[in-house]
């Protein structure tokens, strides 16, 4: 310890400073500074930052999952974090410009943007596939079984020597694709011919635990491999004909029209009970393929809240039975309310109905209010084709939340604007409360509040509002935007 009066070099002195907060606070995850980030960084062949900021409500929400994912890493992946208001130059020179910012950095140098799960579970299995080698070398066919015995699906390449153009390019995309899936590769060309490739090609092993009598558990590639090609025959078989949602591939899946049937699925602790319901599914789905609808189980658990909030299930209500829903690509969602019967019958109408328009779509809706009071006109979720999309009339609609202080504040304003256009008829203020009812598709509401304009004889192509929340600036807009020359003269 230096002597009483002397000064520890600047260097030196941050480091005191900096190892205290190190060392006591027990957690798996590092604090990092401007002082100590470079040397620290360094010392770890992978490391996931966040870059974050006390305030800020999102890094509060993750912080827990941080930390948890942190604990399951360790020894693996470093986690580590820096208080971008404290320390401003490690995050300006990293980029940084919103929070919470998470960057992959190996080796101390910053690799690539991290965008996969927030949640503790999809950090660790996003970071664990940033381990190791882009794709493992197989050798032995006990090399390969101890590979593609996984949880998630495997790719393997085979090639004809070290010097082939197709390893080459498989390699590439293994280096660019690691985040999303497993790679593997062998030029011992024997091992791949058990599963009927004898050339050159890659072989796509779905997870044995989803091994099923529906379709094959091994798909082969021997088309021109590159990059692109690679990648469209991965999307295209990985998950195979019923696989299994879960809160890190949901995203993924729902790009296609959906059908999940959720029910008491584990697959670590009850092999055999999660696959007598999966298979019971897939035998009637199995009718269905290549009609629009794609096709998933899930645990209700997982999905508790999403089940109760946007479509009205009880996740107690089946009991052990699953309960059946359809997401579409839009937005639109269905419900299974018959119950789930054993021989498949009440799924295949349920499919049949869906497929001959005979479903009614669910909707999440406050009660129609019981008379309209007040200048604002009140939508809810069953009234909004009726009063949004009245072809007729110029409908200006303000989605919020009633605990954004925001839309409260803004209040006297928007009342003030409906009233000054109440005795236009061809004009409608409105709003509808965004928590309590479903956003209809062609409307991107992901803060409070969010303000459209659906006009006259253009209802499909609603116009998002960007201005000012002063009166002035409504009234602008509205002036550019509406399609009424009464509307506008009122204006």
């Amino acid at each position: 310890m230096a002597a009483a009066g002397r000064l520890l070099p600047a260097v030196t002195l941050a480091w005191a400073l900096a190892l205290p907060v190190i060392v006591s606070s027990r957690r798996d995850v590092l604090q990092l500074g401007d002082a100590d980030f470079d040397y620290l960084a360094t010392e770890h062949d992978t490391m996931l930052v966040k870059f974050y900021a006390p305030w800020c409500g999102h890094c509060k929400k993750l912080a827990p999952e941080f930390d948890k994912a942190a604990t399951k890493l360790k020894g693996t992946v470093q986690l580590a974090k820096v208080d971008c208001t404290a320390h401003v130059d490690t995050c300006t020179r990293f980029g940084v410009t919103g929070y919470p910012t998470l960057k992959i950095f190996r080796n101390g140098r910053d690799s690539a943007s991290y965008d996969g799960p927030r949640s503790a579970e999809g950090i660790y299995h996003y970071m664990k596939k940033q381990t190791g080698p882009d794709s493992v070398t197989v050798l032995t066919e006990e090399d390969l079984q101890t590979f593609v015995n996984h949880y998630d699906a495997s790719i393997v390449g085979v090639f004809s020597g070290e010097e082939s153009p197709r390893m080459s390019e498989f390699l590439k995309a293994a280096g660019l694709l690691r985040d999303q899936f497993r790679f593997a590769h062998t030029t011992q060309m024997n091992l791949s011919s058990p599963y009927g490739l004898h050339s050159e090609g890659v072989m796509l092993f779905r997870p044995p635990r989803l091994s099923n009598q529906f379709e094959d558990s091994v798909v082969i590639f021997q088309d021109f491999l590159t990059i692109s090609s690679l990648r469209r025959f991965i999307r295209d078989h990985i998950f195979g004909l019923c696989p299994h949602m879960t809160l890190e591939n949901k995203d993924r899946l729902r790009v296609r029209d959906l059908l999940t049937a959720f029910f008491q699925l584990d697959y670590k602790h009850n092999l055999r009970g999660s696959n007598y319901w999966r298979n019971r599914v897939m035998k009637v789905v199995s009718k269905y393929v290549g009609r629009g609808l794609t096709f998933s189980v899930a645990n209700k658990k997982d999905f508790q809240s999403e089940l109760e909030e946007d479509f009205g299930l009880g996740t107690s209500e089946s009991g052990d039975l699953p309960l059946v829903t359809i997401r579409t690509k839009v937005g639109h969602k269905y419900t299974m309310r018959e119950e789930f019967t054993r021989d498949g019958q009440s799924l295949d109408r349920f499919i049949n109905d869906y497929f001959t328009n005979r479903l009614k779509r669910y909707i999440k809706s406050e009660s129609v209010p019981e008379r309209h009071s007040g200048a604002v006109q009140v939508v809810v979720a069953e009234l909004f084709d009726a009063i949004v999309n009245d072809p007729t009339k110029d409908v200006f609609i303000q989605f919020y939340s009633p605990s954004c202080p925001h839309c409260k504040k803004l209040q006297p304003v928007y009342t003030q604007l409906a009233q000054m256009l109440s005795t236009d008829p061809t004009v409608v203020i409105a709003k509808m409360n965004a928590i309590a009812n479903d956003v209809p598709p062609g409307y991107d509401v992901k803060g409070y509040p969010t303000f459209y304009l659906a006009a006259a004889g253009s209802k499909d192509q609603p116009v998002r509002y960007e201005g000012g929340r002063e009166l002035g600036d409504f009234l602008r807009f509205l002036r550019r935007e509406a399609n009424h020359s009464a509307s506008k003269q009122e204006l």
